[in-house]
């Protein structure tokens, strides 16, 4: 198999995640997801493939698009779907869900980036570090708030 076929299908939910997490917006997500992996594919594929500079340039990405609009994005347009439960199970997850991402829409730039790429789990604080362009002390920090920070939302609208 391809080596970018396979760091490609590593990714591409990671990222989607990521983006899904930072926008909220599913369409969005994609177009970036694709335009990152295209970005990567174009050039960097004859180096060893690296999450962390993914990543990087899916942020990027998402900068530019955010410069373009000068706004945030807040709403969900596509709907997830689970067959394998019933639809008042799927309706809860898909309110808890909405909930979650509402609740990182109300997080400052800053708390949502860094916590957004700490929840895929694949990025080290020190490669996150590297792709936001702050000390690993102070990704720490941001995390630690927007957590707490979240808490504190999601606890509000019970």
């Amino acid at each position: 198999m391809d080596p970018y076929i396979a760091f490609y299908n590593k990714f591409k939910e990671k990222l989607f995640a990521y983006l899904m997490r930072y926008t909220g917006d599913c369409e969005i997500s994609r177009d970036i997801m694709q335009e990152s992996f295209t970005r990567y594919l174009e050039h960097y594929r004859n180096q060893e493939y690296s999450a962390s500079l993914l990543y990087k340039i899916a942020r990027n990405a998402l900068m530019d698009l955010l410069k373009k609009q000068k706004r945030d994005v807040h709403n969900v347009d596509e709907e997830y779907e689970d067959r394998s439960r019933s639809v008042e199970e799927s309706l809860l997850i898909q309110e808890e869900y909405r909930d979650v991402l509402e609740g990182l829409q109300r997080l400052g730039h800053n708390e949502r980036e860094v916590i957004s790429l700490v929840l895929n789990g694949d990025l080290s604080y020190k490669e996150i570090a590297s792709i936001v362009g702050i000390s690993e002390a102070n990704v720490k920090v941001r995390v630690h708030r927007a957590r707490t920070r979240l808490r504190e939302l999601l606890s509000k609208g019970d």
